[in-house]
């Protein structure tokens, strides 16, 4: 591991814990000015400034007491500048041990070398909950092909568009 790569899987650690430590402004710290964040429902935040309130008020209200625990699974240099994180995370509220089923989360990170070392540009976060996709011969997929069928017939949505 070069010391980049050790720099960055810091800066997600480091991530974790001021968010551990309920403290807004040393999470808001390791984000550049203008970050995007997507958070797991898929609300946006632009820039650091209203991702630090919202998370100023997320720590002392409902989030209050969590540790948000996860670590590295890969980086990718896009540049010397830039970097691709994946990470994987969850919150841990403060009576439990464990993170419960159906709530990891996927972080895809991007970073940038900044004077002041790697700093996050851009996260979104994700629910880690996949879904079996139906072969074609089966019942949903045969039910979904008749559908359009039907609704091509009846003028129905797209499928009842011509071009």
């Amino acid at each position: 591991m070069n010391r980049d790569e050790a720099e960055l899987r810091d800066l997600f650690h480091r991530m974790c814990a001021a968010w551990t430590a309920g403290d807004a402004h040393a999470y808001g710290d390791l984000f550049t000015e203008d970050s995007d964040y997507v958070s797991f429902d898929g609300t946006r935040a632009r820039e650091r400034a209203p991702m630090v309130e919202s998370h100023d008020q997320l720590f002392r209200g409902v989030l209050a007491g969590t540790a948000l625990v996860g670590d590295v699974e890969s980086v990718r240099f896009l540049s010397d500048d830039v970097a691709l994180v994946h990470g994987t995370g969850s919150v841990l509220v403060a009576w439990r041990s464990t993170p419960p089923k159906g709530r990891l989360t996927r972080n895809t990170i991007v970073c940038v070398r900044t004077p002041v070392g790697w700093r996050i540009a851009a996260v979104h976060n994700g629910r880690v909950r996949p879904v079996a996709v139906p072969p074609p011969d089966s019942v949903p997929a045969r039910l979904a092909r008749t559908l359009v069928r039907l609704s091509a017939r009846f003028g129905l949505g797209r499928a009842g568009v011509t071009a």
